[in-house]
């Protein structure tokens, strides 16, 4: 290559070379230009994008029983669930009548609160609300509220407001009302890209075929998987459990006394939706059955298509609560108590009026835990809400826990309660007697009287509670007056709260400051009437007392907070001594050595292989009748017991309304404590379990034999109906000037009552002079 060869090379080469210098200091200036100079604004374009978070409710916790066996537990059922960000562009009206046709279709309703009827063949609407109840009161003012309205409003009014809001003008006023219902309920349940809107609850796996049929047409509309409350056993203590139910807009929204809003369970992380407990046991372990939600985050990009979903939080269940409770036990206790007021009904009240409700709760001794409470008649807790009108109008009064609220005059129950006052005061001893001859002649104007059935002269104090003696504890109650016995009565359990977790009711005893309180007044109060109301709660809690000789125990339903998943024990119940009577001598063992006689009288008892003792009370209430010109007072059955009586385990309250003579309780203590036993040795599992086979069994011979229609209209409580003028759950204490324990009703003087119920009925009185 010569000289001028190589010189053009070499030019063409600078030439190349500034070429690509030229181009790549174009490339460079691009960079700069989109690196340094837009680079923010081109980061923010290639990652824009926006997270959505979504809720995913956790399942609630079980309810065990002290086995481990569920009573309450979470069932699987679907929801119709509208989410506003996957819905796109979709007309929303027009999707929603599409839901609401195929809803219709399969026989199914979607959540409508809106308190306004179809419109009228005039097209005028009206308030479905209930005048008497509060909630709906309450839900007609908001909503004027809300809308911007007066509270002189009429249904038209807010109906108008609803159309113009949601442009419904272009519907027929049938769909105006459907499709306004719905937006009410969106806006309540603060419907919107982050908020999804439950349409349709529990809804039937038909409905959610269909409605996935059509999910292509249906962009946004999902079925979610969600938990329900159901019973495994709904007939243990439902009164106790108590329910669960979705938040109202009064506990949502908070309007205190000065007109400040507060929204209290948003702020615990509740979603207007949720469901929570709102009584029992449900309510008062909210925090523990609840558990940790979950989230679903959907991630949009900036065109709004969906490019992401995951569970960024995975939902935690919430803990299990095992009750003291054996379900086994439990279904024993209560069908023992509707065996006994059957037996008094047929055997001793053969005239119109009936024993037709009771209670009973049975404690363990060594630690307050109940181990059943039983009230008759009770309820379905799987059928509450399909029967709840028919329930609550049941003039037996099945949904009243009469275990933890009835009240009751305690009559002769309440007379270990004076003996241990008085024993251990000094007031008495061992030896101390009163004399009995059937009148109490202290006062001038009043002369209350004592059967002196199996005991007359001088009674001492076993004797006097062997035979339930009137005079003698018409002397002492006086002697000691009822500031010191109500002192002693407070410290053994009555008349003040139990400690049970769930409401009680208190009761009340007689004191001086009472605006009735005369002197008589304490001699009757010394026999368990005047103004002393009880609980059935309060007599076990009382037994239990007495049983450990002065030391009281908390009443507790709970044994212990369970990690649901593990099983391992995060909570147990400690046993918690709420109140010490010191026992100075022989105090409790006198009384249980009367106790223990009185035992010996009653049928069903006295030849018990186990020592038992107890004290029966035939207390009188307002309601009378008269035997030819003789006015007399229906009474109840009470009664209290605890056994083995050397080295008691368990201690029970009884009550039976209008059942008669105390002892008539007799063989349901003793069905109770074989129970008991067989829960212990293993047999009453074994005899449940038969029992459920037969039961089933049975169940399928008559689906085989049966109308479906016929079987759905023959379920019932099963507990016999009352007469309406019978039940009076709350306290029924007699007038002053005739309060004394009580007589016989009617049927006891039928001939088809037994001779025996004399002598075993030692609290009956005879009149005053």
């Amino acid at each position: 290559m010569n000289q001028n060869e190589r010189k053009t090379v070499a030019r063409r080469m600078i030439l190349l070379i500034a070429v690509a210098c030229v181009i790549m200091g174009l490339y460079v200036m691009r960079l700069i230009f989109l690196q340094l100079v837009n680079g923010d604004d081109f980061k923010a374009k290639a990652t824009n994008t926006t997270d959505y978070n979504f809720t995913v409710t956790a399942a609630r916790g079980d309810i065990v029983d002290s086995a481990g066996r569920r009573i309450a537990t979470t069932a699987t059922s679907y929801n119709v669930v509208l989410n506003k960000l996957l819905m796109g562009d979709r007309d929303l009206d027009t999707m929603l009548q599409q839901i609401v046709e195929l809803l219709r279709a399969n026989g199914e309703s979607w959540n409508d609160t809106l308190l306004i009827g179809q419109a009228d063949a005039a097209g005028n609407y009206a308030f479905t609300d209930d005048d008497t109840s509060t909630s709906d009161q309450k839900q007609l003012a908001d909503m004027k509220e809300t809308l911007g309205l007066q509270q002189y409003a009429t249904a038209n009014d807010v109906m108008e407001m609803l159309v113009e809001k949601n442009d419904l003008q272009d519907f027929s006023p049938e769909w105006q009302r459907v499709l306004a219902g719905i937006h009410y309920e969106m806006d309540r349940q603060a419907f919107s890209n982050v908020n999804n809107f439950v349409m349709a609850e529990n809804v039937s796996t038909l409905a959610v075929a269909t409605i996935k049929e059509h999910s292509l047409q249906l962009p946004g509309v999902e079925i979610v998987e969600t938990s329900a409350r159901s019973y495994d056993q709904s007939d243990i203590i439902p009164a106790v459990l108590g329910r669960v139910g979705k938040i109202t807009a009064e506990k949502w929204k908070v309007t205190d006394s000065n007109g400040q809003v507060t929204y209290p369970l948003r702020e615990k992380g509740y979603n207007m939706n949720d469901v929570l407990g709102i009584s029992g046991l449900e309510s008062v372990y909210e925090d523990e059955l609840r558990g940790k939600d979950g989230v679903e985050t959907i991630t949009r990009n900036s065109d709004g298509v969906i490019v992401d979903t995951k569970l960024t939080t995975v939902p935690e269940p919430g803990h299990t609560v095992q009750l003291t409770i054996d379900s086994n036990f439990q279904r024993a206790v209560d069908k023992a108590l509707a065996d006994n007021i059957d037996m008094i009904n047929r055997v001793y009240n053969t005239g119109t009026m009936k024993a037709a409700a009771g209670a009973v709760v049975v404690l363990d001794v060594k630690d307050g835990s109940v181990l059943a409470a039983s009230n008759y008649p009770s309820y379905d807790q799987n059928l509450y809400a399909a029967n709840y009108s028919e329930y609550s109008s049941d003039p037996s009064l099945p949904l009243f826990n009469r275990a933890l609220q009835g009240l009751y005059t305690p009559g002769s129950t309440f007379k270990p309660a004076v003996a241990v006052a008085a024993l251990d005061s000094g007031l008495i001893n061992q030896y101390s007697t009163v004399y009995c001859n059937g009148v109490y002649n202290y006062f001038k104007d009043y002369h209350p009287r004592c059967t002196r059935h199996g005991h007359s002269g001088n009674i001492d104090v076993i004797t006097a509670i062997k035979w339930s003696c009137n005079i003698f504890f018409y002397d002492v109650g006086r002697r000691l007056t009822s500031d010191v016995y109500d002192a002693y009565a407070y410290k053994l359990g009555l008349g003040q709260r139990t400690g049970v977790e769930v409401s009680e009711a208190v009761g009340r005893l007689t004191t001086k400051n009472d605006s009735n309180y005369t002197a008589s007044l304490d001699i009757q109060a010394a026999i368990g009437q005047g103004n002393t109301v009880v609980t059935p709660v309060q007599l076990a809690t009382y037994a239990g007392t007495l049983a450990n000789r002065g030391v009281r125990y908390r009443t507790h339903f709970v044994k212990a907070i369970l990690d649901t998943n593990t099983g391992k024990v995060l909570q147990e119940t400690q046993p918690e001594v709420m109140d010490v009577i010191e026992d100075r001598g022989d105090t409790f063992d006198l009384v249980r050595q009367g106790m223990i006689g009185m035992s010996e009288t009653v049928s069903g008892l006295k030849n018990y292989p186990v020592t038992i003792a107890c004290k029966t009370g035939t207390p009188q209430r307002s309601e009378t009748y008269y035997v030819g010109s003789t006015r007399k007072h229906y009474t109840n059955t009470m009664m209290v017991a605890y056994g083995p009586a050397e080295d008691a385990e368990i201690a029970f309250g009884i009550v039976i309304e209008y059942g008669g003579g105390g002892a008539r309780a007799g063989n349901l203590v003793a069905d109770i404590f074989d129970a008991y036993y067989a829960m212990k040795d293993g047999s009453l599992a074994q005899q449940a379990e038969a029992e459920k086979e037969a039961e089933q069994a049975q169940q399928e011979d008559q689906a085989q034999t049966t109308d479906p229609a016929q079987a759905a209209a023959g379920q019932t409580t099963g507990n016999a109906a009352a007469q309406p003028a019978q039940m009076t759950p709350a306290a029924d204490t007699a007038a002053p000037e005739t309060a004394a324990e009580g007589e016989a009703q009617p049927a006891v003087q039928d001939e088809q009552q037994p001779a025996a119920d004399t002598e075993q009925n030692p609290d009956a009185i005879a009149p005053e002079n």
